[in-house]
C-alpha cells in the first residue's frame, strides 16, 4: 500500500463516515494484499465524530487521508477521492469490505483483456456464508410495482415479474447486467473520463444505480464477475437510524426517476411506492395478529413504512 513511491496501476477509495472497527479492519486487509500489483490507498473521510481518520492517521501512515469538515455525501467524497487519485484503474470500496488477497488482481486483470468494460464489481460474500445482493435491474415504474405487490418472490427469475431486486439471480457466472450496487466498484479510468465522476446530487444512495445508467447510456458494459470476491458487513453506518436511511434510499430513488424519467415517471414511481408501503402496513399488521413472536419485529416494520408514506405525503408536491 504505497501513495508516495509507485505510479500505482490501482487507486482505491474508501469513504468514511464513523465506523472505525469497520474502517480500521477493511485497510488492514488492503495493507495485507500479497501482490506486485502497485496501488494507492486513499481515504476521503467525510466528518467522522468516533475517531475514525485519527485512528487511520495514526495506524495507516502510507494512506492518504482526506478529512472533510462536514458530511458531504458518499458521491462527492468519492469524487474527492478520485480527483486526487493516479492510478489507470480507479477502485471505489466501502469501508465496511474486507479485500481478500487477489481480488484487485483478478478484476485489474479481467479488465486489462475486455476492453469495453466500464464497470466491473466482485462478488459479494456477506459474514453468515451467504452471497450478498450487489446486481439489479434498472428500476422502471413496472418493476418497482412488480415488487411492490409482491410479485418478485412469485417469480423471482422472471424478467417481466422479477422487480428490480433480482432476488432470483444465481450469482454464478460472469455476466453483463444492468446495475452494480456501490459496495465495491473497479472502473477503468479512461472509461470515468468519458462518463464522469459520481452524480453529486445523489448524497447517500441512488448514485449506483445512476452511475451504471450513464455507463450503460454511452456505450461501456458493465459487468459482474464472481471470479473475484470481498466480504461485505454492509449497513456499516446506516444501521444507527435504520428508518431515517430506508427513507433516504426512497429518496434517492426519487431522484433517479426525475432524472432519467421524467414528471411521469417521477409520479409513478411515488404511486408505485405508496402501494408498496400501504401492502407492507396491511402485510406486517396481519403477523403482528397471528405471531407474539414476530411482533417486534412487525410493529417496526410498520412504523417504518408509515414514515415513508408521510415522507411522501410531504413532497408529493415535488414532482409538480
Amino acid at each position: 500500500m504505497d501513495t508516495q513511491t509507485q505510479e500505482p496501476t490501482v487507486s482505491v477509495i474508501i469513504v468514511t463516515w464513523n465506523g472505525k472497527k469497520y474502517a480500521l479492519e477493511c485497510l488492514t486487509s488492503l495493507q495485507e494484499q500479497r501482490s506486485d500489483l502497485p496501488f494507492e490507498v486513499i481515504v476521503v473521510d467525510n466528518a467522522s465524530t468516533d475517531g475514525t481518520p485519527d485512528a487511520i492517521a495514526d495506524q495507516f501512515p502510507n494512506v492518504l487521508l482526506i478529512r472533510n469538515h462536514s458530511n458531504l455525501g458518499f458521491a462527492k467524497a468519492n469524487n474527492i477521492g478520485i480527483a486526487r487519485s493516479r492510478g489507470k484503474y480507479v477502485a471505489l470500496v466501502n469501508s465496511d469490505v474486507v479485500v481478500p488477497h487477489g481480488c484487485l488482481d483478478r478484476l485489474v486483470d479481467y479488465l486489462a483483456k475486455n476492453p469495453g468494460i466500464g464497470l466491473i464489481g466482485p462478488k459479494m460474500l456477506s459474514p453468515d456464508g451467504s452471497i450478498g445482493q450487489s446486481v439489479m435491474r434498472l428500476p422502471t415504474v413496472w418493476n418497482t410495482i412488480c415488487s411492490a405487490l409482491g410479485l418478485h418472490t412469485l417469480f423471482p427469475a422472471s424478467k417481466v415479474f422479477g422487480g428490480f431486486l433480482m432476488e432470483g439471480y444465481a450469482y454464478d457466472r460472469i455476466d453483463d447486467v444492468e446495475v452494480l450496487t456501490g459496495w465495491f466498484w473497479m472502473v477503468p479510468r479512461i472509461a470515468l473520463q468519458q462518463v464522469g465522476g459520481l452524480d453529486e446530487q445523489f448524497f447517500m444512495y441512488g448514485e449506483d444505480i445512476d452511475w451504471s445508467h450513464r455507463f450503460l447510456k454511452a456505450g461501456w458494459r458493465v459487468v459482474f464477475y464472481p471470479d473475484a470476491e470481498a466480504l461485505h458487513y454492509g449497513a456499516a453506518s446506516s444501521a444507527e437510524a435504520p428508518t431515517r436511511f430506508y427513507i433516504e434510499m426512497r429518496r434517492a430513488n426519487l431522484q433517479y426517476f426525475r432524472k432519467h424519467h421524467g414528471r411521469v415517471g417521477s409520479i409513478g414511481y411515488i404511486l408505485a411506492t405508496s402501494i408498496h408501503e400501504l401492502v407492507r402496513i396491511v402485510g406486517y399488521s396481519v403477523v403482528y395478529c397471528c405471531g407474539k413472536a414476530r411482533r417486534s419485529a412487525a410493529v417496526f416494520k410498520m412504523s417504518r413504512s408509515v414514515s415513508c408514506l408521510k415522507w411522501i405525503c410531504g413532497v408529493g408536491s415535488a414532482t409538480q
